[in-house]
């Protein structure tokens, strides 16, 4: 983490409003009343507006579950996004990662023993995070896996996530109960 505590805290459900009780409603239905939606409900009216394209890229993606985990947890680990990693590090073990997955979103697109399709996912998520663009040659060969919607997803999830860490990180949102960083470590300890 890179603060040890909130710039702006959690709002609690005992100082919620009815538009809180509303927006947090779905939250408290499946039990996710995280910290980062706790600290955006700060800010209600961008939150709501934020939720239609989070949705979109958590449940409507053509991109498969697997696959968007293991582009998420790249961009965590890049963005060195603490909160980031540790949720989606669950997240991405139901979605079928495992250990040797989990690394390779540390170590990136030149971890042994890679299927091509991780391969590509991951060098071109380096790509958008290093350049906000996808080298020519990394296109072409997504293509010959993912149709253009998977790859547009593929564009989203990567920027979607990188604005998530870029709040989650500045705003100090801290790691909920239950949550550890697991196998993330900042990129210092890899270089």
């Amino acid at each position: 983490m890179r603060l040890t505590a909130p710039r702006i805290k959690p709002k609690e459900k005992e100082n919620w409003d009815e538009e809180d009780h509303r927006i947090m409603k779905p939250f408290v239905e499946s039990r996710s009343v995280h910290n980062v939606f706790k600290t955006l409900l700060q800010h209600p009216s961008m939150m709501k507006r934020w939720m239609v394209f989070a949705n979109h890229i958590l449940f409507k993606s053509t991109l498969s579950f697997r696959d968007r985990e293991l582009v998420i947890l790249r961009v965590g680990y890049l963005c060195e996004a603490g909160y980031e990693w540790a949720q989606h590090e669950v997240i991405g073990r139901k979605a079928g990662l495992d250990d040797a997955g989990i690394n390779s979103a540390i170590v990136g697109p030149t971890s042994p023993g890679l299927c091509e399709l991780d391969r590509l996912l991951l060098t071109a998520t380096d790509e958008l995070i290093a350049d906000t663009f996808i080298q020519g040659e990394t296109w072409d060969s997504l293509l010959v896996h993912l149709n253009e919607q998977q790859v547009v997803d593929l564009i989203f999830t990567v920027g979607q996530y990188n604005l998530v860490s870029m709040a989650l990180n500045t705003l100090g949102v801290q790691l909920d109960k239950g949550l550890s960083r697991g196998a993330f470590r900042r990129r210092s300890t890899y270089s």
